[in-house]
């Protein structure tokens, strides 16, 4: 019955089994020849991407190839990314291929040092390590803070000596960024000084063709003839300092060349700067000695309290020259917020150059030193000295002098030891004897309740101290410091009722020792000072480095370099044309300005072509309003008469438009039919 069915429906639609099967099959090849094709596309598409990224692997190993400067060799290994090359087989090869890929290593490396974003990370690396040494208390600046510091922090203090952070600009890390930034910058300037003498030696470039096209642009015309303006402008432009060269009909200059050595020059002073710094770490020397009032000092290490140099630095390259202090000035203000404050120190001085020189007169005050060579003697501190005198167990004379007491608060309330290491006792036995106390240049009596001073002036001097007989320690060779007392090995004397002996003593006082020991006199005061003698090479070179560095910076902002071209032709109308062009190379505003006015100087020589008569103008417009004869219309003819149009116009008037399109052949039919009727 389904087939029945299907048979009617075949006939009812025209067509029967037969062909119902016939199109089903052919249904079925073109599925097949479509699976078919698109077997053979995926197939071919498959080849050119195995085809394709062959290509690519050759490419990608021919630009690698192309790092290495070795040339290609038949028959050895290629090592993509390689700067040696093609490696042969052998070792000879091999040795061969590893020498040029550590050259060419080398060479990779020594363009990216020399590059200036390397040079600017180094100088910002720079800029950051220097922080720890203003941060942290560095050991040749202060080991008194430095100890300080590593008594105070016990657990980052053997965290900072592996660092070197108590000597950065000593430390390795630190020098090896100094070195770097010292060869980045030779590296850098060495080519771009060739580069800049090599601009200064060529000739301006050649006026381009279309001047039109320039950021700063003029033109006009003139009267004068083109040789004579060009000889102008290249005067001109020769006496604004314009490096000028004529070529054809243009005239090209250029300016500014300064902005290129101002750069150069900035980074010739850092090297300048950078070098005057190493030498001054190299070879400097910084001492200090504490001078009483009286006394001198000579130049020579065995002479200073304390004694510091560099690594290249030696006893002979110390200056030969020496000082004694006369007398020393101290002056306070006496209202105000700053009562009490110095005003004014000053060291009078006697100095002498070399063995025999001959006495000069001279002072030293705060921020204005002594300068000997290349030495400068600095003013740092002052206090008082009293003069004392020890007499010993048998009346003979076992000591005299001042003692240097130092300071402990502004009002120069000072501390200090007295040693006497030759004394003999009353039973004739040698001993040694110390004492230790405090000096005060203004003590407010016994109504203060305190022993401080009330100001640094020498209003009421006042000497405390306390005896102490046994060993100093000053026989064992160990260095000590001569204002501490080591009372390990000693004891102090005792009075009557067994208490320790200590006394108040005014100048002319004496302090009378238990058991016949001796007597110490309080005889008077005097004043030292401490100076600091800095031995320090590089300095002017710094000074030179600095000054220049400012003047290169300045001309490398401030000064634009920029070019001016001038072009005379003749026009179509035999008159000159002169265009006028600049070019900056960077952006500025004053382009404009300054080629105008360049532009208003050259007018001068090349002023603007005369414009045409006034009259002359008028009757050319006059011309340009008459009718033609031909449509003129008729004197003769009457007012109210027409005028007969002409044929042809009347031709055209009527003339219908010719069509735009193409017809079918059958309207070109109908249309011939009709014209022959």
């Amino acid at each position: 019955m389904s087939e029945d069915r299907e048979y009617r429906a075949d006939r009812s639609t025209g067509t029967g089994t037969g062909t119902g099967t016939a199109t089903v099959e052919a249904e079925r090849a073109e599925e097949a020849e479509r699976t078919e094709k698109a077997e053979s596309a995926e197939k071919g598409r498959t080849e050119e991407s195995r085809t394709a990224g062959g290509s690519d692997a050759r490419e990608l190993g021919e630009a690698m190839s192309q790092l290495s400067t070795a040339p290609a060799v038949e028959g050895a290994q290629a090592v993509p990314g390689s700067f040696g090359g093609s490696r042969k087989p052998g070792a000879l090869g091999r040795l061969a291929w590893t020498g040029r890929e550590v050259l060419g290593w080398c060479r990779w490396f020594w363009r990216q040092l020399t590059s200036m974003r390397v040079a600017l990370i180094l100088l910002l690396l720079l800029s950051l390590a220097s922080i720890p040494g203003s941060l942290i208390p560095q050991n040749n600046v202060d080991v008194i803070k430095a100890k300080d510091f590593k008594a105070r922090h016990e657990v980052l203090t053997p965290i900072y000596e592996k660092l070197q952070m108590f000597d950065v600009y000593t430390s390795v890390w630190f020098s090896a960024i100094y070195i770097l930034l010292f060869v980045s910058l030779a590296g850098c300037i060495v080519p771009r000084t060739w580069q800049f003498v090599g601009q200064l030696r060529a000739r301006p470039p050649r006026a381009p063709r279309r001047l039109n096209g320039m950021p700063a642009y003029t033109t006009w015309r003139t009267d004068a003839e083109p040789e004579e303006v060009l000889g102008a402008a290249r005067t001109m432009l020769a006496r604004k300092r314009f490096r000028v060269h004529a070529q054809g009909d243009a005239v090209a200059s250029e300016k500014g060349y300064l902005r290129e050595a101002g750069n150069l020059m900035f980074h010739i002073a850092l090297i300048v700067l950078l070098l005057a710094f190493a030498a001054g770490e190299l070879w400097k020397s910084e001492g200090g000695k504490l001078v009483v009032q009286g006394d001198g000092f000579s130049n020579t290490l065995t002479q200073y309290d304390d004694f510091k140099s560099g690594s290249l630095f030696g006893a002979k390259d110390l200056d030969s020259f020496g000082f004694r202090l006369n007398d020393f000035t101290a002056e306070y203000k006496k209202e105000g917020p700053d009562a009490m404050t110095p005003s004014l120190y000053k060291a009078d001085i006697s100095y002498w150059e070399g063995v025999d020189g001959k006495e000069k007169k001279s002072d030293i005050t705060m921020n204005h030193p002594l300068e000997v060579g290349d030495s400068k003697v600095y003013l740092l501190a002052h206090g008082f000295a009293p003069v004392v005198t020890m007499t010993d167990g048998e009346g003979k004379l076992a000591y005299r002098g001042p003692v240097a007491f130092i300071p402990q608060d502004t009002n120069l309330t000072s501390s200090g030891v007295i040693k006497v290491p030759d004394y003999k006792n009353a039973k004739g036995h040698k001993e040694q004897l110390g004492f230790q106390g405090f000096f005060v240049p203004h003590f407010g009596g016994s109504d203060a309740e305190t022993m401080f001073s009330q100001s640094p002036e020498l209003e009421n001097p006042v000497l405390f101290l306390t005896a102490y007989r046994g060993d100093l320690g000053i026989d064992s060779g160990l260095a000590q410091s001569v204002y501490q007392l080591d009372t390990k090995n000693m004891k102090q004397f005792k009075t009557e009722d067994g208490g320790p002996l200590a006394q108040k003593m005014l100048p002319g006082d004496s302090m009378k020792l238990p058991d016949g020991a001796g007597t110490l006199k309080f005889e008077g005061i005097k004043q030292w000072a401490n100076f600091q003698i800095s031995h320090q090479v590089g300095g002017s070179w710094a000074l030179g480095g600095s000054l220049a560095a400012i003047a290169g910076l300045a001309g490398s902002l401030f000064i634009q370099r920029r070019r001016v071209w001038v072009r005379a032709v003749t026009g179509a109308d035999g008159r000159t044309v002169v265009e006028m062009a600049g070019l900056g190379r960077s952006e500025s505003a004053r382009l404009p300005v300054e080629l105008g006015d360049l532009a208003h100087e050259l007018r001068a020589d090349a002023p603007l072509a005369t414009e045409p008569d006034a009259d002359a103008a008028a009757d050319d417009a006059a011309a340009d309003e008459t009718p033609d004869e031909d449509t003129a219309p008729d004197q003769d003819a009457a007012p109210g008469d027409d005028v007969a149009p002409d044929e042809n116009e009347k031709a055209d008037d009527t003339a219908e438009p010719a069509p735009t399109g193409t017809g079918t052949g059958t309207d070109d039919e109908d249309t011939s039919r009709g014209e022959r009727q």
